[in-house]
């Protein structure tokens, strides 16, 4: 949970975006640990910047805090008070866009004050879930439900045939198998689509890669595959 200091950059960051008819962003603990260390190195080297001195730039310290996404942005100041620092950014031109970003829907902010004065980052991101194999072909199974394939056949198919550019080494002789990659499990590409739409298949394997959406910190996306019988 936020201190009451980082709740007050939170509630006014969504004020700001309440005014422009955006949604409220969430609070995001890894978010918040890698802006809390970069705040700090900030105090300690008596400077602003977004990336310091043999410090990792922001993708990377935001992934090694554990954050999953599919965009990132970084907002710093320093100022006399909390709301000094948020108005500092509000006054900047990129650092706005960052608060008022439509994309982003996670943040987590980092302060640290000395003799009167605060140090602060804010990190923000557009935030993919980490999911595991089965749980990423479970939702594609929903979706291909609602398209008209009622069999489902082990993973294990699309499982072996998902690292691969092209081919099959399943066995299973799938009439068409489509590989992707892809930051949301909400839509299907368009070729997978226009199959189904043909009605000629009504089975389907859904395999994901063993490290889809689950191992790498950072961005992340899910590789998948499906095949058609």
């Amino acid at each position: 949970m936020p201190s009451a200091e980082q709740q007050r950059i939170l509630d006014l960051t969504n004020q700001a975006r309440a005014q422009q008819g955006l949604p409220p962003l969430e609070w995001d603990a890894s978010l918040a640990a890698a802006a809390q260390t970069h705040a700090q190195h900030m105090l300690d080297a008596h400077t602003l910047s977004h990336q310091l001195a043999g410090e990792p730039d922001l993708v990377v310290r935001a992934g090694q805090a554990g954050a999953h996404f599919r965009a990132v942005a970084e907002n710093v100041a320093m100022a006399g008070s909390l709301d000094g620092l948020q108005s500092a950014w509000m006054k900047s031109p990129l650092h706005r866009a960052n608060i008022l970003d439509p994309r982003m829907d996670h943040i987590g902010v980092g302060l640290v004050e000395r003799d009167g004065y605060w140090y602060g980052a804010v990190v923000f991101d557009s935030a993919v879930a980490s999911l595991g194999p089965a749980q990423i072909e479970q939702q594609l199974a929903t979706l291909l439900r609602q398209r008209g394939i009622s069999q489902f056949r082990p993973p294990d198919a699309a499982r072996k045939d998902c690292a691969l550019e092209a081919g099959d080494v399943s066995g299973t002789r799938p009439r068409f198998i489509m590989r992707w990659e892809s930051t949301s499990l909400n839509r299907l590409p368009s070729v997978l689509e226009q199959r189904l739409q043909s009605g000629r298949y009504t089975a389907a394997s859904i395999g994901a890669c063993p490290e889809a959406g689950q191992q790498n910190q950072g961005f992340t996306t899910y590789q998948v595959a499906v095949l058609l019988y």
